[in-house]
């Protein structure tokens, strides 16, 4: 198994941080859409993280990543530049279908704004008209702002405080793309599935095209496990060999949510044992003889 150097990190939060990680096999291989399934170490979890951009010129895969479990904390702490990656696997799922479009309305909520950039870019270079639009809590967490909007024909921000671009919710930035282009063709949203479903939710009376990336529970990647299940309209399909994408208005998010939540108390046992271990293992201060 080869070792994979860590060439760039960039922290946009406490909890947001990316990973620029030299592979150029796969940077050549890689589509938008795609995801890539990595290994901190060689006892490590194995972790699905979308393809956040790709560079062929320097051989690298970017990773965004949000730290809110065990492995996702444990990367933050050891991934710096120097250090490895024990495995990453793909470039692996079907790549989103950049079709003949016109004009694509590309929809990013807080870590979904890192993996929609690769469809954003891949629209344009088609020829499509592309507009984005970017939700964030505050303009603490906004990241990759000056990449879209060189990608991009136009760019709509939102925050829910009001402290960048328009105050409102993503799908309120949504409606604002739809009025000011009532000729857009097809959607492409990627975040929390709660925010992909009011996404799905906003453009059906619309009855435009909508696509959702899904990221459920996921381990061998190769459809053999079953876990990442997914109902999409009257059929199950596996994220992993027949998406990561799918038609967000026949996604069943609330199957999807619930399936998320079955590993949550394994999940913060795991995350416990690790935190007791770091402190553990953390020196402490010796007192001074006599003191």
């Amino acid at each position: 198994m080869s070792n994979f150097p860590i060439v760039a990190r960039e922290d946009f939060s406490d909890v947001t941080y990316l990973l620029e990680v030299h592979h150029p096999l796969m940077a050549r291989a890689a589509k938008p859409g795609q995801f890539v399934i990595v290994m901190l170490n060689e006892h490590g979890e194995r972790i699905p993280l979308t393809i956040a951009d790709f560079d062929t010129h320097r051989g690298t895969i970017t990773l965004v990543i949000q730290a809110v479990g065990k492995t996702t904390k444990q990367m933050q702490q050891e991934c710096r530049v120097g250090t490895t990656l024990y495995a990453m696997v793909g470039p692996m799922g079907v790549p989103s279908p950049i079709g003949r479009a016109k004009k694509v309305l590309c929809v990013g909520g807080g870590l979904g704004v890192a993996p929609i950039f690769p469809q954003a870019r891949g629209f344009k270079q088609a020829g499509a008209q592309v507009i984005a639009v970017l939700g964030f809590r505050n303009k603490d967490l906004v990241f990759w702002e000056d990449k879209f909007r060189s990608a991009c024909d136009e760019l709509i921000l939102c925050t829910n405080d009001g402290s960048a671009g328009m105050q409102g919710l993503i799908t309120d930035g949504i409606k604002v793309a739809l009025a000011l282009h009532p000729d857009i063709d097809e959607v492409v949203a990627i975040g929390p599935p709660v925010m992909m479903k009011a996404c799905a939710d906003t453009t059906r009376p619309y009855q435009i095209k909508t696509m959702v990336s899904v990221n459920p529970i996921m381990v061998d990647g190769t459809g053999m496990c079953g876990g990442c299940r997914v109902k999409v309209g009257d059929q199950v399909k596996f994220a992993c060999v027949d998406g990561p994408d799918f038609d967000g208005h026949l996604v069943d998010f609330d199957d999807l949510m619930l399936r998320l939540q079955r590993y949550a108390s394994v999940e913060k046992d795991a995350h416990q044992r690790w935190s007791e271990s770091c402190r553990m293992s953390k020196p402490t201060d010796t007192p001074a003889l006599g003191s």
